[in-house]
């Protein structure tokens, strides 16, 4: 009989809720009716609000005579997610042709970790505030 007290047990936990000992007709595990309102719409924050709590900065790439065309466009796509292919180039065609080229504007530790993660590819990168 022990398949039996299992069938028992299991279908007690699968049954319809029971009614509660007092005064209050809900089931077990519903509450009560609360008064019904309707839900405020969220509002979004405002974009001076996120620019004053998280400030930007500036990830720059700067050109060099050690890493390759591709290697640089790898690396690029590899440390910045954000990016597509076809950015990845102009970036790195940018910082070829003068010098310096702005890879991404994003608040300052996700800088830090864009620069840190170029830094370790070979390439130079460096923060600035935006």
């Amino acid at each position: 009989m022990p398949s039996q007290r299992l069938q028992t047990a299991v279908g007690a936990a699968f049954a319809a809720p029971t009614m509660l000992a007092d005064a209050s007709s809900a089931p077990v595990g519903v509450s009560p009716a609360a008064p019904t309102t309707t839900p405020e719409a969220p509002t979004l924050p405002n974009v001076e609000d996120i620019t004053r709590l998280l400030p930007p900065y500036k990830v720059l790439l700067h050109n060099d005579d050690h890493n390759s065309m591709d290697h640089v466009v790898r690396s690029l796509l590899r440390s910045v997610p954000q990016l597509s292919r076809i950015r990845a180039i102009q970036i790195m065609l940018e910082a070829h042709n003068t010098g310096v080229a702005l890879v991404i504007v994003c608040p300052l530790e996700q800088a830090e970790l864009f620069r840190d993660r170029l830094q370790s590819c070979g390439l130079t990168a460096t923060i600035e505030a935006a």
